[in-house]
């Protein structure tokens, strides 16, 4: 857990965090997940990300009961929905977020994605929350480049902390442009879905390859832990891989321990390519 990324305002956090995207459906997995997320906190993975949407509120239920021992140690993360980011909707979710998060802040509010309230009636609910204490940062949430250059219009520099991003081996298109221009801008991209959704990605046999090379403190190296190890290669990358175990999250959290080779690297990019041209932002 020893790389760190550096918000604008200085604060560094772990690049290694947790998400809980279709956590808290399930009654029968609902112990395994708080035990997961719990000792995720305790082995220094602070960054927890939620949203409204997940569950319709049961994700940011079960965050809130499995952080509560140790929410000064937690670095919140959550998101409200487009068609609630007027200056009334960012208010009255941000609120209904914080009540079944049961804290009395978020670390960091997203915008979950670009939707048809103007971009300056959101930037200045954010900002009203800020005044009120209610959130530290705010940001954003699948903004393709031209998003992020109408944003920074009505923002200053360095105040939208971050840009999560849906970015993997297999999404690929955020290098040709997008992830340096947030760099330039000091917004830190977050990765969701940093390991693939199914096995599709996993089962890939240069993933693998690569892993045989590797051993970390669990045991040899799965494709896992190198996919997720590949994403934190990048600077300015905050990855937020979900587990529903601790099992599963003891793996996740032994990925940092990996350095890739440049071998490594070049057998990734020849089974993955990266982009050549400007792609559109993928979203799932």
């Amino acid at each position: 857990m020893a790389k760190t990324i550096t918000l604008s305002s200085g604060e560094s956090l772990p690049a290694l965090g947790v998400g809980t995207w279709n956590m808290g459906d399930s009654q029968a997995r609902r112990a395994s997940e708080i035990e997961s997320l719990r000792y995720a906190i305790t082995q220094g993975a602070k960054v927890v990300d939620t949203a409204e949407m997940y569950g319709n509120g049961r994700s940011e239920t079960l965050v809130g009961e499995a952080i509560q021992p140790f929410r000064e140690q937690v670095f919140l993360v959550s998101k409200v929905l487009p068609s609630n980011a007027s200056a009334r909707g960012v208010a009255q979710s941000c609120r209904q977020s914080l009540r079944r998060l049961g804290t009395d802040r978020l670390d960091l509010y997203l915008l979950h994605w670009r939707g048809s309230v103007p971009l300056t009636e959101t930037v200045e609910a954010f900002r009203t929350l800020q005044r009120e204490g209610l959130i530290r940062y705010w940001g954003v949430s699948n903004f393709d480049t031209r998003d992020m250059r109408e944003l920074d219009a009505c923002m200053q520099a360095g105040e939208c902390a971050a840009n999560q991003i849906l970015y993997s081996l297999e999404h690929r298109g955020v290098e040709y442009d997008l992830l340096g221009a947030d760099m330039s801008r000091r917004s830190v991209t977050m990765a969701y879905s940093p390991i693939g959704q199914g096995g599709a990605l996993l089962g890939h046999p240069a993933l693998a390859r690569v892993a045989a090379r590797h051993v970390t403190s669990t045991g040899p190296a799965t494709p896992a832990q190198i996919a997720l190890a590949w994403v934190l290669r990048q600077p300015n990358m905050l990855a937020i891989p979900k587990a529903g175990s601790p099992d599963h999250m003891r793996q996740n959290l032994a990925a940092p321990e990996i350095t890739l080779s440049a071998q490594d690297l070049t057998e990734l990019d020849s089974a993955f390519p990266p982009p050549r041209t400007r792609q559109p932002l993928e979203m799932i």
